[in-house]
């Protein structure tokens, strides 16, 4: 199945390419349809072809592997927006832009190839992150601790989005970092008398 090379990259997510204290690390999401993941076939960093055992994938709750654990016969789902980290076991980046080629093989979608530039950056402690959970972001306990961040950020006590009547998992894919609710004003007008083909009366 052919794919454009632009919709391709949308695979990679940007500024997630990292040093961590076990090597390297960078991450997938499937922006395209539900598809199964059936095996990695290659990565390269800056043109050097990078070891599949050195690679763990991350599929998020527990679910790890190795690329060799991973074939057409031991497939795993890869359903849309799930995210893959791919953790490698190789010295640390250097700070600076990196060319990241990646190859693997998918169902429907078949053999997916494509190149992505993405770059390590010097480590900021004094940077202020929203609080996410990579793996269930879309939580009652997450929300929670978004409205306290953005209560003493803000230093206003927050009065009426702590306050929903839904579960945060129906936002889930309409939203990011979902926090709460807002109240919109709302009122009626009418009755309006309606004299048409099929409806006749009055109606609010």
């Amino acid at each position: 199945m052919f794919i454009p090379s632009m919709l391709l990259k949308q695979l990679y997510t940007f500024g997630s390419l990292e040093n961590t204290p076990n090597g390297v690390q960078f991450a997938l999401k499937n922006r395209l349809s539900d598809a199964t993941f059936i095996g990695l076939l290659g990565v390269k960093i800056d043109g050097n072809a990078l070891s599949l055992e050195a690679f763990t994938l991350d599929f998020g709750r527990g679910n790890t592997f190795k690329p060799s654990q991973v074939s057409p016969d031991q497939s795993v789902e890869f359903p849309l927006r799930q995210v893959v980290t791919l953790s490698a076991a190789i010295p640390p980046l250097a700070e600076g832009k990196h060319k990241i080629e990646i190859t693997f093989q998918s169902k429907p979608f078949g053999k997916l190839s494509f190149s992505v530039d993405d770059a390590i950056s010097a480590e900021d402690e004094n940077r202020v992150v929203i609080p996410r959970d990579p793996e269930n972001d879309y939580t009652t306990e997450m929300a929670q601790r978004r409205q306290k961040f953005v209560s003493e950020a803000a230093n206003v006590k927050l009065e009426h989005i702590p306050q929903y009547s839904f579960d945060p998992a129906s936002v889930k894919g309409n939203i990011e970092h979902f926090t709460g609710a807002v109240q919109i004003p709302l009122g009626f007008a009418g009755p309006l008398q309606i004299n048409g083909e099929h409806a006749q009366g009055e109606f609010l």
